[in-house]
């Protein structure tokens, strides 16, 4: 049977990319039995009716998945955050970052809109920026007017499938088409009543990119710690992790534990404020989570 690779998921079609062709299929009813669906990402075994037409009849195994945006077998992350319009959060990023994470998927900070930043915003964007590459992630400030910082981005999507994500107007797909223009994709401006874009992008879909595959996603605002636990959450912080090892108790959550590396290391400036808050605040979440007995 042949085999491929779905690279858009829509109306129901899911369509399989098997060396130069593209099959429209549709999901074999087994997978809604079994509550599975196919994915963008997924490799999958398919039988084709004719040139254009089949059914999926198996799906692979999955190294990863998301489930906003539903993308599986990622290798990077690009997690897009305006500068400006809506204003830069590190919680926000701090979230995509713990869910990627999370994911063993790997991240690439990219900064947009950067040529909207008047002189004094620019330092304080550049401090965090300063800030996550000192963790180890990878930071690239861009604008899709000027082109700023486009080139230093292409390497990193080479040869990688990756997904694109960030709050809905930072500018996904503006990025996109900066990348490659000829993709002409739908791009749309803030909204100034809300405060926030308005979605553009309606369907998961691979994009071919710089011998590549990148994954334009419907823009999101929020994220759920599903799958992660208290436990879990110090490898989703690099710093807090590594530094995690001194702790004097094994197991230590960094939190109201005695003789606390971590806390000693926030009071010394070695890991940032905000990160150690942004910790916390993601620690309570998902202990309020969990049932109370």
């Amino acid at each position: 049977m042949p085999e491929g690779k779905i690279i858009k998921a829509l109306s129901g079609f899911y369509y399989v990319l098997d060396g130069e062709n593209v099959i429209q299929c549709r999901g074999r009813g087994v997978f809604r039995k079994n509550k599975i669906t196919p994915l963008v990402g997924d490799y999958v075994v398919y039988q084709a009716e004719n040139d254009t037409d089949g059914y999926i009849l198996e799906i692979k195994e999955r190294k990863n998945e998301l489930v906003r945006p539903p993308i599986a077998n990622v290798d990077q992350a690009i997690l897009v955050f305006s500068a400006v319009e809506p204003e830069f959060s590190t919680l926000l990023l701090d979230r995509f970052l713990v869910l990627v994470e999370a994911n063993g998927i790997d991240p690439v900070i990219v900064i947009s809109k950067i040529d909207l930043l008047s002189t004094e915003n620019m330092k304080r964007i550049q401090t965090f920026i300063e800030d996550y590459r000192t963790i180890g992630y990878p930071v690239i400030s861009t604008s899709s007017v000027t082109n700023e910082g486009i080139e230093l981005l292409l390497p990193y999507i080479k040869n990688k499938i990756s997904v694109i994500a960030g709050q809905s107007g930072v500018g996904k797909s503006s990025l996109l088409n900066a990348l490659n223009p000829e993709l002409e994709l739908k791009t749309n401006d803030i909204s100034t009543h809300l405060g926030r874009g308005k979605h553009t992008t309606r369907h998961v879909e691979l994009i071919e990119l710089e011998d590549g595959l990148v994954a334009d996603t419907p823009g999101f605002s929020s994220l759920d710690f599903i799958g992660i636990e208290v436990e879990d959450l110090s490898y989703c912080f690099p710093e807090i992790y590594k530094i995690g090892h001194s702790c004097k108790f094994r197991g230590c959550l960094h939190d109201k534990e005695p003789k606390c590396a971590v806390k000693e290391a926030v009071e010394k400036g070695t890991i940032k404020n905000y990160r150690y808050d942004h910790y916390m605040e993601f620690l309570e979440e998902i202990r309020d989570r969990k049932p109370r007995y």
